[in-house]
């Protein structure tokens, strides 16, 4: 039920260019890189830097990571930049934003790709940050069971789902991002699964210093 909550259920289509959100997550890079092979937008930024949980996977920092398995899947060097230094969500748009402006790519509209459970939350920290552009959320095709296996170990995805409804439902409040309908039935799901222990992604008070889910702390 959660991870239904978190799909947006955006129609894909053109935008100005494409940002792909850092995490331990390389399937951001793969459908990136198919997003541009279709023609949807013709830059793409990837933005993050390094975590306690992605260093292991992607020692050079995600982005640089993320460009890589990009150019392998025929994207080309000259369509990427590089945002190596975001730290939270909140970092990965306002410092995109800056390297996009700062080249003089005119952006009315933004194709922000990310892991699965963290569509609503991005769309959201999009809409709150830079309000004047257009969001087209869009991740992996992938269902809960296929995500897990594709990851490879469900407590971690479980817990990451948890702890991205949770900034969902506290960010607004903090200035993070806009405020989003959760329906009764997310809210008690969300309450079972942290009774049942999966909580190591919770924030605990504080800034966005907790990361968006996979990289620093939380990677909020």
């Amino acid at each position: 039920m959660i991870w239904d909550y978190h799909l947006m259920g955006h129609e894909l289509r053109a935008c100005s260019a494409g940002i792909g959100l850092g995490s331990h997550d390389i399937g951001v890079a793969v459908w990136a890189a198919e997003l541009y092979r279709r023609g949807l937008f013709e830059v793409l930024v990837f933005s993050g830097g390094n975590s306690p949980t992605t260093v292991e996977a992607f020692p050079r920092g995600e982005a640089v990571h993320y460009r890589e398995r990009a150019m392998e899947l025929g994207v080309p060097d000259e369509a990427i930049i590089v945002e190596p230094d975001a730290s939270n969500t909140g970092e990965n748009i306002a410092f995109s934003r800056a390297l996009l402006e700062g080249r003089g790519i005119g952006v009315g509209s933004v194709l922000l790709v990310s892991k699965p459970y963290m569509e609503r939350r991005s769309y959201a920290t999009v809409r709150r940050m830079w309000p004047e552009v257009e969001v087209v959320s869009a991740s992996q095709p992938l269902t809960f069971g296929e995500y897990v296996e594709a990851i490879g170990d469900e407590r971690f995805v479980i817990d990451m789902v948890v702890g991205d409804l949770q900034r969902v439902v506290e960010y607004p409040a903090r200035g993070f991002a806009i405020e989003q309908e959760v329906p009764a039935g997310v809210h008690a799901a969300y309450r079972r699964l942290v009774a049942a222990g999966y909580d190591s992604r919770i924030v605990s008070g504080g800034g966005e210093g907790t990361r968006r889910g996979g990289g620093t702390s939380a990677r909020a």
